[in-house]
């Protein structure tokens, strides 16, 4: 799965880049460590496993990473990337949360 930004406008792009970083390396990592927060070391450790695996470029995830943030998924302080409260029900009982269920759930009021 090769990401371009030559290939897609702007926005589908990033939101894709958003998509494959929630999906491959940020959701599994939650459960890996069954914690609701996750250091940057942890990040990169896994974000280095899912890249060589997939052959995905490394500054595409960390684009997607900071999309993440911006989209209120994340939150971020100091070295330490914690997910939305809302999304803390799925981590407890260890389902699939897809990026279309994270969206939703980080922008409801």
């Amino acid at each position: 799965m090769l990401l371009m930004l030559s290939d897609k406008g702007k926005y589908a792009s990033a939101t894709e880049n958003r998509r494959f970083v929630w999906a491959e390396i940020v959701w599994p990592l939650i459960l890996e460590i069954n914690d609701i927060a996750f250091t940057l070391k942890q990040y990169q450790k896994k974000r280095d496993e899912v890249c060589a695996k997939k052959n995905v470029n490394v500054t595409v995830t960390s684009r997607g990473l900071v999309s993440l943030m911006q989209k209120g998924i994340l939150i971020k302080e100091n070295d330490v990337y914690s997910i939305h409260y809302r999304l803390i029900a799925y981590m407890r009982l260890k389902a699939d949360c897809d990026y279309a269920t994270a969206i939703h759930e980080a922008q409801m009021i």
